[in-house]
């Protein structure tokens, strides 16, 4: 038995690695203790992040308590991974950070399903994540295990993971590469190992009472820990990629930014990612540029180009000016590059052996609580079908996207208690646009299309906390249409600006902290104390997602689900039943808030998910 001994709060924990039969004996009687006396924490060490990969390896398994570690050491095999194995099995209370990354790691290499540790687990991640949900550079602790260890557990508890770092450096690994590379019994890696579970393990009831402090509603635990759930089985199941589109896509891109950066050349500018080269060569072209960094440099990212290039943010021409060439050859140059680079190559070098991307969906992404997707997933063009012809729904499948309609209007007009706007959504019927409904409501029978676009900039400007700046760039209107719009929207629909008022004051009496519709703490920025229609519009539509997951899987459905993207669902769904599926998918996603009917629309398309945006498959 190796046996190590650390200093966590004052207190000397022993980490036990069982190198025979008998020492596996002895993890077993603890683990019968352990078990009786609460939750055990567990954790894995393994040789990277992508747990599909062809060459991932599950390394140990950990379980502790808040006093003994137990490091088994998996990758052995024989008894050493069967004992892991059944100890898994027989837990009834379990404790990890970041649970869909242990869940996904023993479903694939243990043969553990979540489905039988995600029933028993509480994931200390999502508890650190309710009671604070900011990064550390948006002033809170974060989510990591070891910084929210030397918060609540142990100043020093940071100290392991820099030396494990130093061992991997010294045995000619990066940070990268010295996971699968450092020897299975390196002192400094099991005790890395194994203080992991014992931190955890006292982490937990601290977080647990942090959140009764604070009154956080037991039942937004519960959910938090379904939605986790839900997202690990789509990551699980992953997306089918079209290997023999996407390869030459990647080089058609390439040849694409290669043939628009030689244009911008012709303008000076020897490189597209340099932005004073840009902002020189636009100068000299006489573009007005105005906006700055905080650095004081002249911005020229893609907001400040598009209207240069008279695009909208769809990419769609506004017809307000001449497009400038050298803004529309950056653009394009950017965009090919990206594209080229985090999509296409992407979705090729990050397949597993079937074929497919595991994206990892993390729930609790954002300060309000909206997901993300990785792998650029979350970034796609709003309107593009070129990345997304990539993605295939399964052989003899469909696919089938979901769309809440005007959610974030219709969130806005439920928790602000909008008279006029409620009034439009009950009775405007499935085809009732609010941007029009605004636009006729503001300027009467002569709103224009125009019109519909500017008060549709106004809306998002309340929900998003765009400036006036803002939205005339993205609509192509001038800063006095812009600042006449917003002021006749809040003619129109005083009780926003009278809701803002209200929140900002109920979070200045709360410590900067509104609290969500669903109870979600939901921190402000003193300088930004505006931005809480946007936290809690973005935080409502988030769990409304989230209910509509939960609705979808009681139906039955949660097999078909592919992705949960923005305020979209993806499904593949057999071809013969889609248009059964697409209706019940409507139903799951239909819901009544304050008053304030949550609509939805599915859209059937074909074998890919690009034929939902105009491709041809």
């Amino acid at each position: 038995m190796i046996e190590l001994r650390h200093d966590v709060a004052g207190d000397l924990v022993t980490v036990h690695v069982p190198e025979t039969t008998e020492d596996l004996a002895e993890f077993w009687k603890w683990l019968y203790r352990a078990r009786e006396r609460g939750p055990v924490a567990i954790d894995t060490e393994t040789t990277g992040l992508d747990v599909f990969s062809p060459v991932f390896r599950l390394r140990t398994v950990q379980f502790g308590d808040a006093s003994d570690a137990w490091v088994i050491l998996y990758e052995r095999g024989g008894y050493h991974a069967s004992y892991a194995r059944d100890a898994l099995i027989r837990l009834r209370g379990i404790l990890i950070h970041n649970a869909s990354f242990d869940w996904l790691v023993l479903g694939q290499s243990a043969g553990i399903s979540l489905e039988d540790l995600a029933p028993w687990t509480t994931d200390t991640r999502i508890l650190a994540a309710l009671c604070d949900p900011r990064q550390p550079q948006e002033g809170g602790t974060g989510t990591a295990l070891k910084p929210l260890s030397a918060k609540w557990v142990d100043p020093a508890a940071p100290d392991t993971q820099g030396g494990l770092t130093k061992v991997f450096n010294s045995l000619g690994f990066t940070k990268e590469t010295g996971w699968a590379g450092i020897p299975l019994t390196n002192p400094t890696f099991l005790l890395y190992a194994g203080l992991d579970v014992v931190l955890t393990a006292r982490l937990a009831p601290m977080l647990r009472r942090e959140l009764a402090r604070l009154d956080v509603r037991p039942e937004l635990v519960t959910y938090e820990h379904e939605i986790a759930r839900l997202c690990a089985v789509m990551q699980r199941t992953g997306l089918l990629v079209d290997q023999d589109y996407a390869a030459p896509l990647a080089r058609r891109l390439a040849e694409e930014a290669e043939k628009h950066g030689a244009i911008a050349a012709r303008y000076g500018v020897t490189s597209v990612g340099s932005p004073a080269q840009v902002a020189e060569a636009l100068a000299a072209m006489g573009e007005p540029l105005t906006d700055r960094t905080n650095a004081g440099a002249l911005k020229v990212d893609k907001h400040v180009l598009l209207p240069l290039a008279d695009l909208d943010r769809d990419w769609q021409r506004i017809g307000a000016r001449t497009p400038n060439p050298l803004a529309y050859a950056v653009l394009r140059a950017k965009r090919a590059a990206k594209w080229g680079g985090t999509y296409a190559e992407r979705f090729m070098t990050k397949l597993s052996a079937a074929g497919r991307l595991h994206a990892t969906i993390s729930p609790l992404a954002a300060r309000t609580g909206r997901m993300s997707v990785t792998d650029g997933l979350h970034q796609l063009p709003s309107s593009d079908h070129v990345i997304r012809r990539a993605i295939l729904a399964e052989p003899g499948h469909v696919m089938v996207s979901t769309d809440f309609q005007a959610v974030e209007m219709r969130v806005l007009a439920a928790l602000a208690k909008v008279r006029r706007m409620t009034e439009g959504f009950v009775n405007g019927g499935d085809e009732f646009d609010i941007h029009a409904y605004t636009a006729k409501l503001i300027k009467g029978g002569k709103a224009t299309p125009r019109d519909r676009k500017v008060f549709k900039g106004a809306g998002f400007g309340k929900v998003y906390g765009g400036g006036i700046q803002t939205i005339a760039r993205q609509t192509g209107a001038t800063e006095a249409e812009i600042a006449q719009a917003v002021a006749a929207y809040d003619r129109a629909f005083p009780e926003i600006k009278r809701a803002s008022s209200r929140w900002q004051r109920q979070a200045y009496q709360n410590g900067m902290v509104f609290i969500s519709a669903t109870g979600r703490r939901l921190p402000l920025d003193r300088d930004r104390s505006y931005a809480v229609v946007n936290y809690a519009c973005q935080s409502a539509a988030r769990d409304v997602l989230g209910q509509a997951m939960l609705n979808i899987e009681a139906a039955g459905l949660l097999e078909y689900c592919r992705l949960p993207i923005h305020d979209e669902l993806l499904a593949s769904v057999p071809k013969r039943e889609a248009a059964d599926i697409a209706r019940e998918i409507e139903r799951c996603m239909t819901m009544d808030l304050y008053g304030v009917p949550i609509v939805a629309h599915a859209e059937i398309g074909g074998r890919s998910w690009g034929s939902l945006y105009g491709a041809d498959y």
